[in-house]
């Protein structure tokens, strides 16, 4: 099981890599070897709590493919090995981005004191405009 935090692991069975040419880096190696790495994880596999999930989908925007599989492609490296490791480290960081629930927001009412400012200022803004007006004489 491959540890995102605590509480959370992810089946290594659910990830599959794929590896592709890149672009960038290598030099001569750039059009003979595959460095580029593309981690997909599919997300009915993983196991994933339905909160987290929704979250992910929403975090990850364009990464999440229409059949349900986050998709994370590196090719920042020049080895295989680095890249590998780059993708699954930003896997395993929108996981756990996803993993954190949002602060519910508690409304609070103004207090007396500030709907009075407020209202002295509105009334002191309004007799300033009143007495900016031409008066028919």
């Amino acid at each position: 099981m491959i540890q995102v935090t605590r509480t959370l692991s992810i089946d290594p069975a659910a990830l599959r890599e794929t590896f592709l040419r890149a672009s960038g880096p290598g030099g001569q190696n750039v059009n003979k070897v595959e460095t580029a790495v593309q981690l997909r994880l599919d997300l009915e596999r993983a196991n994933l709590p339905p909160p987290i999930r929704a979250r992910l989908e929403k975090l990850a925007g364009r990464k999440v493919t229409l059949d349900g599989a986050l998709l994370v492609t590196s090719q920042q490296h020049r080895t295989q090995e680095r890249n590998r490791a780059a993708a699954l480290e930003e896997m395993l960081r929108l996981i756990r981005q996803a993993a954190v629930a949002p602060v519910r927001r508690v409304a609070t009412k103004p207090t007396l004191g500030s709907k009075r400012r407020r209202l002295e200022a509105k009334a002191h803004r309004a007799s300033t405009k009143r007495d900016r007006r031409l008066r028919p004489e």
